[in-house]
């Protein structure tokens, strides 16, 4: 029963940290990276379909990821999804390949990108607080109904 409590809330709060990292992984920095356009669908044949599973997706250089669409009929609605996004990224084709290239980060964008962050960290210590809080009240509810001692409850 503590074991039960206690693995639930080591998984809540694992979830936390990796909800948190994958966050972390949309927050543009200023260098290409293909996580970046992990969050950009495009509808292919009445399904949206994420980019990442029509596509290969590289890093060509420090400031440039190239895009090369399997199907290369639908590049045209691949760039158009990417210039849609609200990463603020403007695609260029080049045959059959996208190429993307990362835009500078203003002193302005960078602020806002911290305080993202600030806000991603600050919402996810909430939640491994939350997941903390809410296995002590189990335990101290089992030790109300004497079903565990308060040695076993530390």
């Amino acid at each position: 029963m503590i074991d039960d409590i206690q693995t639930d809330a080591e998984e809540r709060m694992e979830k936390s940290l990796e909800a948190l990292g994958q966050n972390f992984n949309k927050i543009r920095t200023g260098r290409a990276h293909p996580s970046i356009l992990d969050g950009i669908r495009i509808d292919y044949y009445g399904a949206e379909t994420p980019l990442k599973q029509m596509a290969s997706i590289n890093v060509e250089d420090a400031r440039t990821l190239a895009v090369s669409v399997f199907d290369k009929s639908i590049t045209p609605d691949v760039e158009k999804a990417i210039m849609k996004s609200d990463l603020g990224l403007n695609p260029s084709t080049a045959g059959d390949v996208i190429r993307i290239p990362m835009p500078m980060l203003t002193e302005e964008t960078r602020k806002g990108y911290i305080k993202q962050a600030r806000a991603e960290a600050e919402s996810a210590r909430v939640s491994i607080r939350n997941a903390r809080r809410d296995a002590n009240g189990m335990l101290k509810d089992l030790v109300k109904e004497k079903e565990i001692s308060e040695d076993e409850e530390r």
